[in-house]
């Protein structure tokens, strides 16, 4: 199956045509990509743009710079948590999820 977001031929990178298709989880569904492609570049082209929420607004949160600076692409892959989807080559079986606001332990605590 090919995505219309994909870039199939490219003058550096080559073809994806002589690249090896995996396959690979996202929040429980099933997603391809091409052996090479960082996690972040195989949810682009599969429409995925959120990546996490944010730990205290719970706003979603996606790509940002996507060089691994800015740590905004933070998901957990097999189970590890705050791994940079933009930086992690996809793998054939990985689970991936996205992050998910976490309670904020000053306002559990905080009394008025």
């Amino acid at each position: 199956m090919t995505l219309p977001n994909r870039i199939l031929h490219h003058p550096v990178l080559g073809s994806l045509s002589n690249r090896q298709q995996i396959t690979f989880t996202y929040n429980g569904g099933s997603y391809q990509a091409y052996q090479g492609e960082t996690i972040a570049s195989a949810l682009l082209a599969s429409e995925q743009r959120i990546l996490r929420y944010h730990e205290e607004s719970g706003t979603p949160r996606g790509f940002y710079c996507n060089i691994g600076h800015c740590f905004e692409c933070r998901v957990s892959v097999n189970g590890q948590d705050g791994i940079r989807a933009c930086l992690t080559l996809v793998t054939e079986g990985m689970v991936i999820q996205s992050g998910q606001k976490l309670p904020n332990p000053l306002k559990a605590g905080e009394s008025s």
